[in-house]
């Protein structure tokens, strides 16, 4: 028999990636997805079929802030693995729309075990997408974060997550849930939504080359982050549930970059020369042509966060060594892909 499988955000970059993982493995996929007025399923169109045709592949609407269709849509499939990546996931935003937030983001885990529990779904295992945001700031001393780090949240975001983390952990010993948390640092690719700074910065490099005379804002520039790729990190969130037990991991490279390098490593890859200039709020980068200089970073204030958080590495040792997994991409890998892609969206576009 066939495992079934329901990924709550199917339309996101881990959703989408996922439910082509599973589809190899021969599962049969049924996704999640908001009622909207817009189609909002770029990422998935290549694998969706019309519901009139045979399919592995199943959408159906819902919302994590709706209980009645959450427990409608399990009772009806009663999937063999749930995996919970549907959220508000953008953490600037988070402060802007914070009941949202955690109406969904922490809330919507709750409501799917609830309903698990309702429908008396001992078996099923269920995995919840958890986040770097969890720890904040580096504590002194601390070089990386790893399963028994302190959390101590700096966002709306942060906060519904780490509610979503414990509650996961409740029903797991309360119930006997086969239930884990995948803690995730930065994951990136191609299918990244572009309010993130990586999208943002590789689609302004795309445009750039491209013949694009506009200029970049950013944010803090001395944030460092722990960037992998999306395709490696669904790859451990399906190997969690592959395990004779349930528990909580690290999903990270170990390795940090900052913002500022981040866009370094683009001009690198793009063989632009670029020379960054003054400090804090007035840094600025110029592309050096010859002798000419064209203006292309500014910073911008409504970029930072209320509370920033400037350094973010994980410590991914007990998972890689429990799936006995190595890292597939590089950040030059990523780096090269994601522009890779955004060029050719842009020359689309031209």
């Amino acid at each position: 028999m066939k495992k079934k499988a329901l990924i709550t955000g199917i339309t996101g970059q881990d959703g989408s990636y996922l439910a082509e993982l599973l589809l190899k493995k021969g599962y049969i996929v049924h996704g999640i997805k908001r009622k909207s007025s817009t189609f909002n399923t770029t990422r998935i169109d290549h694998i969706y079929k019309d519901f009139h045709e045979a399919s592995n592949f199943f959408l159906h609407y819902g919302d994590l802030a709706d209980s009645n269709s959450l427990v409608n849509i399990i009772s009806k499939i009663r999937p063999h693995e749930i995996y919970n990546l549907g959220a508000q996931s953008h953490v600037g935003h988070s402060f802007e729309i914070p009941e949202y937030t955690s109406e969904v983001s922490g809330l919507g885990s709750l409501r799917i075990l609830e309903a698990m529990r309702f429908l008396k779904l001992k078996k099923t295992k269920f995995y919840q997408a958890s986040t770097s945001e969890l720890f904040g700031e580096k504590p002194s001393g601390i070089n990386s974060f790893n399963e028994k780090s302190l959390m101590v949240p700096k966002s709306p975001y942060g906060v519904s997550k780490l509610y979503s983390y414990w509650i996961t952990k409740v029903y797991r010993e309360a119930y006997g849930f086969y239930a884990c948390n995948g803690i995730l640092f930065n994951h990136e690719s191609p299918r990244r939504g572009e309010t993130f700074v990586t999208r943002k910065i590789t689609m302004f490099f795309a445009k750039k080359i491209l013949g694009s005379k506009d200029i970049l804002y950013l944010g803090n520039l001395n944030a460092k982050r722990d960037w992998g790729h999306a395709k490696d990190y669904v790859e451990m969130q399906w190997k969690i549930l592959q395990q004779r037990r349930p528990d909580d991991y690290v999903i990270a490279t170990g390795k940090t970059l900052s913002v500022r390098d981040f866009v370094n490593e683009c001009c690198k890859y793009l063989n632009l020369k670029i020379k960054w200039i003054g400090k804090d709020m007035n840094e600025r980068a110029y592309l050096i042509k010859g002798k000419k200089k064209e203006l292309i970073i500014k910073i911008d204030k409504k970029y930072y966060r209320p509370l920033e958080i400037n350094y973010l590495k994980g410590d991914p040792r007990k998972a890689f060594k429990q799936f006995k997994y190595k890292l597939k991409y590089s950040l030059n890998d990523l780096v090269k892909e994601m522009i890779d892609s955004d060029i050719l969206e842009v020359q689309k576009k031209l």
